[in-house]
């Protein structure tokens, strides 16, 4: 008896190869569907690509005093001059890299310090954990603004690292509460205990185990301190406790407000950095809507 093989049936010419498609990361996509996440990541792509070409974007340097001062909106200078004359379109173009740095770098700094508390007190628990919720729940007591203001204003130095400095320090405690809470939650997972009888040590439970399932928790901080950071520090720049000579949207209010912008009617310059300043928060915060969408499937939208 003869067994026969079935004919196997050439590829059509025209049937295309499959061909494999790069594959877009599941959270990306679901920031990208949702539609306040969306605007908000547009808006802060604009806000970040004007950053990044602000010599391109602006007209003028943004610290000459060349011009003559008080000029009114016209083609060469579209949001008009400063009292010292300096270009206030290109001072709001170049402001941007400020606002972005500030808000990011003490976001992350903040971000750090509260997830390695929340973790380390959420953790080992006993008496590390009531040290440190003694530590936090006293930084939560104290009054952020006034503080500070208090580090800005009796520091020896003024700048833009300051200032980063002083959020950093004063804006992590309502983050490490919540991650805290998080981390005692997990700590009894199965996959917690099956580590541990596995024998692996606490760092790589910590950072291999409970912390990949803290991602969108992270992220939402992180939204939420750089969301705080931008705004703390125009407000610090407007109180005159940073440095007036940096080009940023807080000493731009600082100025117009000393110039007697209302006054001359100089509505652009003061108008345009806080609508700035408005703007980029605001897209961070829909950004937020999208991060919320990562570990609540309820919220999300196909």
């Amino acid at each position: 008896m003869t067994i026969t093989t079935p004919a196997v049936q050439p590829m059509p010419v025209d049937e295309p190869i499959l061909v494999r498609r790069g594959r877009v990361p599941q959270w990306v996509r679901i920031l990208w569907a949702n539609g306040k996440s969306r605007v908000g990541l547009g808006l802060l792509a604009v806000f970040v690509l004007v950053a990044a070409f602000a010599p391109l974007v602006a007209p003028h340097d943004p610290e000459s005093t060349e011009f003559a001062a008080g000029l009114p909106t016209s083609g060469e200078h579209w949001m008009g001059t400063t009292t010292q004359g300096q270009d206030v379109f290109s001072q709001l173009v170049f402001g941007a890299r400020t606002s972005l740095l500030v808000g990011f770098v003490a976001g992350t700094f903040s971000t750090i310090i509260a997830l390695l508390i929340g973790l380390t007190a959420g953790y080992l628990r006993g008496w590390v954990d009531e040290f440190l919720s003694g530590l936090t729940n006293l930084a939560l007591v104290i009054p952020v603004l006034p503080l500070m203001i208090t580090l800005a204003a009796y520091s020896p130095v003024r700048g833009v690292w300051l200032i980063i400095f002083v959020i950093s320090v004063t804006g992590w405690a309502f983050g490490a509460k919540i991650k805290r809470a998080q981390v005692i939650t997990l700590r009894t997972r199965d996959y917690v205990t099956a580590a541990k009888l596995a024998g692996d040590g606490t760092m790589r439970i910590v950072f291999r185990e409970i912390m990949p399932n803290m991602t969108s928790l992270v992220v939402v901080g992180f939204m939420g301190a750089a969301t705080a950071a931008v705004g703390a520090e125009a407000g610090l720049e407007f109180l005159g406790l940073g440095d007036p000579a940096t080009v940023s949207w807080g000493t731009m209010l600082y100025w117009a407000d000393n110039g007697g912008a209302l006054l001359t009617g100089q509505w652009p310059w003061l108008i345009a950095p806080g609508l700035a300043l408005t703007m980029l928060v605001t897209a961070m915060t829909l950004i937020n809507f999208g991060v919320d969408a990562l570990s609540n499937p309820a919220l999300r939208e196909e």
